[in-house]
């Protein structure tokens, strides 16, 4: 129809358009995400469901997955998730400035005692932190535990070192310095790492120990698992370690790892799974458990739960229940997005232990999750 065949008639609509949205005191409008939100997706105080988490930069690539799958499932929500460390995160929970953490390295007691209610921690999914290394050889590099603690105290300084070209038989290692990256920041990427060295190397124990943040002998800092990702790259002859995503990602070279059962292994959601499966029968009941240096005889030894944490007792109700049926969805549907983003999907299990911690997020005693 042409525009002038309308004509003063034109105007009509136009007056009853303004005070249709009038009479529906402007009911329908689009979010942020650019969904068409109508009155049916608002909770009851006419406001969508705001959740903020903070933490692992482990976990950033699939939290970005699930928050954008999540916002299509539920409209009534929306999840931002800032990826500042696992250190961060438990920091933001502690102090309450967030609803819910995630962390690639449990809460220690003093943290636990610190929070100002209990903290339930709710495993998410596994994944593997890989060294990274920036390297011209041929074949794939493979390193044993104490030649990855040797190298990050310092010990080995050169790639030609007799212990690294033992276990790389046929590989033409150079007389280079072997310059080493880590996290700078308190990191759960660091923790499974460094609880990794602890299990192979007394060394490492009694010098270093295991923390999300630790006093490196030797080595340069980088932020974030793409701050160390980034360094390696730009390094000739560095090695660091990040975690398997970002490794792919950034198309770095990784090396295999020596298992408990002496077989070098490549991390994978398949590896990492039978890690996360030696254990299922030992694991405590509060669920901070260590699965690396794991049985298996293709386990990947340097692997790792992501825990959800939040406070148990919620302060405002609507919260809490998006809250809890997020977590309960992540556990559920949400698995799916794990392999596809390199990261392993929870043993059938350990999935049920999870579900029994999310039942413990409540509002005044009554459990919040609408379990389905």
């Amino acid at each position: 129809m042409k525009r002038e065949s309308l004509g003063k008639k034109a105007k009509a609509p136009k007056v009853l358009a303004i005070l249709l949205i009038a009479l529906l005191g402007a009911s329908i409008f689009s979010c942020s995400s650019g969904k068409l939100v109508t009155p049916a997706d608002l909770d009851g105080t006419g406001k969508i469901v705001k959740l903020n988490g903070a933490g692992s930069t482990f976990v950033f690539p699939i939290m970005s997955k699930w928050t954008a799958l999540y916002d299509d499932v539920e409209s009534k929500v929306r999840v931002n998730y800032q990826s500042i460390g696992s250190g961060g995160g438990i920091r933001q929970v502690i102090a309450g400035t967030v609803d819910f953490g995630a962390t690639d390295g449990p809460m220690t007691q003093e943290q636990l005692d610190e929070a100002k209610k209990p903290v339930v921690h709710i495993p998410i999914v596994m994944g593997a932190v890989v060294p990274i290394y920036n390297l011209k050889v041929k074949k794939q590099l493979q390193f044993s535990g104490d030649v990855l603690a040797n190298i990050f105290l310092g010990k080995i300084k050169k790639w030609n070192d007799p212990r690294l070209k033992k276990i790389n038989p046929g590989v033409n290692l150079p007389n280079k310095e072997i310059v080493v990256v880590h996290r700078a920041d308190g990191s759960g990427t660091t923790y499974i790492w460094v609880d990794y060295l602890s299990k192979v190397s007394r060394q490492w124990q009694k010098r270093v120990g295991v923390s999300t943040s630790v006093n490196w002998p030797v080595g340069l800092g980088g932020k974030g698992n793409e701050g160390v990702a980034g360094q390696v790259k730009q390094l000739p002859g560095s090695l660091g370690y990040t975690e398997l995503t970002y490794a792919l990602q950034t198309k770095m070279a990784f090396g295999k790892v020596r298992n408990v059962a002496g077989k070098f292994v490549e991390a994978s959601p398949a590896s990492v799974s039978e890690a996360g499966a030696g254990d299922v029968d030992s694991l405590p009941d509060d669920l901070r458990v260590s699965i690396t240096n794991a049985p298996g005889n293709s386990a990947y030894p340097i692997s790792g739960f992501v825990w959800l944490i939040a406070y148990v007792d919620q302060t405002n109700e609507r919260d809490g229940q998006a809250l809890a049926n997020f977590a309960w969805w992540i556990l559920g549907q949400g698995q799916k997005a794990a392999e596809p983003l390199d990261y392993a999907p929870l043993p059938d299990e350990v999935i049920g232990l999870a579900q029994d911690k999310v039942k413990k997020i409540k509002f005044k005693g009554k459990p919040l999750v609408e379990a389905k």
